[in-house]
């Protein structure tokens, strides 16, 4: 079996998830975007689409945005999971909206609706996760909400077999320094300071790893 990794940025990986896809049977292989041909992603076994700090509609200043939506667009009835670009991305392929919602950035909760409980989410009820994102989307035709909170109302969708989620389980706190100094751009413009994330890692992380774990673990295992 194989996982195609759909991957912008170099220090944003399956973190967490990694071992635990591994330990499923499945070959994991990463397709950098404007190096790799994503189009090749649309026959995975499964496929997983991760962030990048640019925006979605974007195809003007990256075109390559457009090949990863078409290659979505040929998995509708299959396995795929989207992280923050990701996530936006496969609301875009499902005719949805994307566009500025309320930033956040650092570790935070989500609450999840009852459908969220009873997904592959279930196991992230009450810890705080990773958030690093800007826009939002709306709830694309036909998918089931499974998670918001207060500053963005949705948060996580699921459609057919695809799991959209706009925060961050699979990231490491332990790697936090490569997101820090990845985005250290956006940090200065927004005011975040980089000792907040350092401290927030370090008091979340175990439970944030635990819980990034337990969740792509069920949902590997329902699929």
């Amino acid at each position: 079996m194989r996982c195609d990794v759909i991957r912008f940025v170099a220090f944003e990986d399956l973190g967490v998830w990694e071992a635990e896809i591994r330990a499923h049977g499945y070959e994991v292989r990463y397709l950098d975007v404007g190096v790799d041909d994503v189009v090749q992603a649309a026959g995975a076994d499964v496929t997983i689409v991760l962030g990048a700090p640019i925006d979605a509609p974007d195809t003007t200043n990256y075109p390559v945005l457009a090949d990863v939506r078409s290659m979505l667009e040929a998995r509708r009835d299959r396995p795929t999971l989207g992280v923050c670009l990701g996530a936006q991305l496969m609301a875009l392929a499902a005719g949805a909206i994307v566009g500025p919602g309320t930033r956040e950035v650092g570790f935070d909760t989500v609450d999840l609706t009852d459908a969220g409980h009873d997904s592959a989410l279930g196991p992230l009820a009450g810890t705080p996760v990773l958030h690093w994102h800007a826009d939002t989307f709306t709830l694309p035709s036909g998918a089931t909400l499974l998670a918001g909170n207060a500053a963005n109302a949705h948060q996580a969708f699921s459609l057919g077999r695809w799991l959209a989620v706009q925060f961050h389980p699979e990231a490491d706190p332990e790697a936090i320094e490569r997101w820090v100094i990845g985005h250290t751009g956006d940090l200065r413009a927004w005011g975040v300071p980089a000792s907040d994330l350092r401290r927030q890692a370090r008091e979340h992380g175990d439970a944030a790893t635990m819980a990034g774990i337990r969740m792509i673990r069920d949902w590997l295992r329902a699929l």
